[in-house]
């Protein structure tokens, strides 16, 4: 069947007089101007805040790129990508991770480039950039997360919509008279962040985001559970280091004392939830979000981990937000490297209908798109996927070679296994070794036929310490018929963060407690003949802080569950894997 094709365009009133129109085809916007013949402007936009304390507002640096149909009178909505790495960055170092754990005690405006730009100014679209405060021309400092930098990409979409002055490299007023006002924001990683943040405020106009490997609470990507944890490949960064890197304004110094203060209220030392990771928790306000939101994420993305996109996209659900979620197969990267044609389409007509008010069904469509380990793509009504129920199993002894994942509890009293910290040895060495003292491990049977996870897998575990700090790791494993293992998620806490992520409690060390690890959300099928395993250590030498060999970690197996999110629940999961 073919589809029907309607072709829209704004009414004439009187036709010589009528400027340029888009053109949309199937709900989407066709390339009807040429991607070359566009206008290029600087302005200066003020913001309402003063976060280099100079006694001046800010003014953030934007690049407006427009069709030249805008100089005939046409008026567009905006693409606007908001960045702290336009102007690049500096050669910064990270925190040493090699650490006992905390017992308590000048630029030119030089032409801004994205790869989607030529593909939204030929189909009608403007696309702005907005630099970071504190970063290229802009004024301000970078605080990583703050409200202040929330408010300097806000007011972007502010001068849009007539709220907020600017002006040009003369200081002249300038005007954004050739916009709508509908504004959608999109971005990669920290450029998809800032898009949820100032979503966050409610602001006006801005009708859709497209957040892309995004955070929303930064405690959790550089914290978990009062662990300190790195973004993956990034051991030892920070919020102040993430600062300094971006801090590219041609002041050097101004900024030093803001930065300096991020170092010190970070709280390397506890890793609490504290009130600097609270006001970068955007999920406080979602609430507050008006426009729909596309959330698109890596099931493999160990940098923006998605537990980050899992938990924002429940909050939105929750509070009616018009949503709809994109999960791939690859790491910390745009689809367009993965699928163009699939990912292009969607993109497409969700910028018609959100930023042009086009009627193309997109936002009746199903609200989740997934693409499977064979790189297929499939829609599903929503995420995690529906029928999606908890199976619960046990731990039997053996765990320093393989135990036993099963799904009754080892019965009687309280059985226990032990393992000694050695965070110099990563999860893949530890999960791979024939046997170890550093790590437990246990292993359900063989699957007689694929079994698929979809949301969140938890261990709840009974653990007792001969010291009075520790790492708690927890992963997920799926072992082939070869013996070779693959993570497909882990987890961390700091047990001294049992009661909450924001206080510290003191351990007694060989005092049993039960300590809780939530693992990060997924969408996992492991395929026939494989095996689920369950691996706890002390340390993650890739993720972790690392402490000096030796901790001692006790396991009471009689008080240990591992919870897994399984699609078709026990009736799915019995069937597929025989019990042990």
């Amino acid at each position: 069947m073919f589809a029907a094709v309607v072709t829209l365009s704004v009414p004439a009133v009187a036709e010589a007089a009528s400027p340029p129109s888009p053109v949309f085809t199937d709900g989407q916007a066709q390339p009807a101007f040429d991607p070359a013949d566009i206008v290029r402007e600087d302005v200066w936009v003020t913001a309402p805040v003063d976060s280099d304390h100079d006694g001046r507002e800010d003014v953030v640096h934007a690049q407006v790129v427009r069709p030249r149909a805008t100089e005939q009178g046409m008026k567009v909505p905006v693409v606007y990508e908001a960045s702290p790495y336009f102007a690049g960055g500096n050669d910064v170092a990270n925190h040493g991770v090699d650490t006992e754990l905390y017992v308590p005690g000048p630029h030119a405006a030089s032409p801004i480039r994205w790869g989607y730009q030529d593909y939204f100014t030929a189909r009608g679209f403007a696309v702005v950039y907005g630099e970071s405060l504190g970063t290229g021309l802009s004024t301000g400092c970078p605080t990583t997360g703050d409200v202040n930098e929330t408010i300097g990409a806000r007011s972007v979409v502010d001068w849009l919509n007539g709220r907020a002055s600017a002006h040009n490299a003369a200081g002249a007023p300038v005007a954004a008279n050739w916009s709508t006002g509908k504004t959608g924001m999109m971005g990669v990683s920290y450029n998809g962040t800032l898009p949820n943040a100032v979503a966050s405020t409610g602001v006006e106009g801005l009708e859709t985001i497209v957040p892309i490997a995004a955070i929303s609470s930064w405690y959790e990507y550089y914290r978990n559970d009062g662990a300190v944890v790195a973004a993956g490949g990034f051991q030892g960064e920070d919020a102040d280091v993430l600062a300094s890197y971006v801090y590219t304004r041609a002041d050097r110094q101004i900024c030093r004392p803001v930065i300096d203060g991020l170092t010190a209220a970070q709280d390397r030392v506890t890793g609490d939830y504290s009130p600097f990771w609270d006001v970068r928790n955007y999920r406080n306000d979602v609430g507050k979000v008006r426009a729909s939101v596309l959330a698109v994420h890596g099931l493999n993305d160990w940098n923006v981990k998605t537990d980050q996109v899992a938990a924002w996209y429940e909050a939105l659900k929750a509070h009616g937000v018009e949503h709809k979620i994109w999960l791939h197969q690859s790491g910390h990267t745009d689809p367009i490297s993965l699928r163009r044609d699939v990912w292009l389409t969607t993109l497409n007509k969700w910028m018609s209908h959100y930023l042009y008010g086009v009627d193309n069904g997109i936002e009746h469509e199903p609200k989740a798109t997934i693409q499977r380990e064979d790189k297929s793509w499939t829609d599903e009504a929503d995420w995690p996927a529906p029928g999606t129920a908890d199976v619960k199993l046990h731990p039997w002894p053996g765990g320093g070679a393989k135990g036993t994942l099963a799904r009754q509890p080892v019965p009687g009293r309280p059985n226990v296994e032990s393992l000694a910290d050695d965070a110099s040895k990563t999860i893949e060495q530890l999960a791979d070794a024939p046997s170890s003292g550093n790590r437990l491990r246990y292993t359900t049977s063989a699957a007689a036929g694929p079994v698929r996870l979809s949301g969140t897998a938890r261990a709840d575990l009974r653990l007792s310490f001969d010291r009075p700090a520790a790492n708690v790791t927890a992963v997920l494993l799926d072992r082939a018929p070869d013996g070779s293992s693959h993570v497909i998620s882990r987890g961390w806490t700091d047990p001294q963060n049992r009661v909450s992520p924001s206080v510290t409690t003191p351990i007694r060390p060989g005092i049993p407690l039960r300590i809780e690890v939530s693992l990060m959300p997924k969408d996992y099928v492991l395929a026939a003949g494989h095996r689920l395993e369950f691996l706890l250590a002390s340390s993650d030498h890739d993720y972790t802080l690392r402490p000096r060999p030796g901790a001692g970690l006790s396991l009471d197996l009689t008080g240990t569950t591992v919870t897994l999110p399984i699609v078709g629940g026990k009736e799915a999961f019995y069937s597929a894997i025989p019990a042990r």
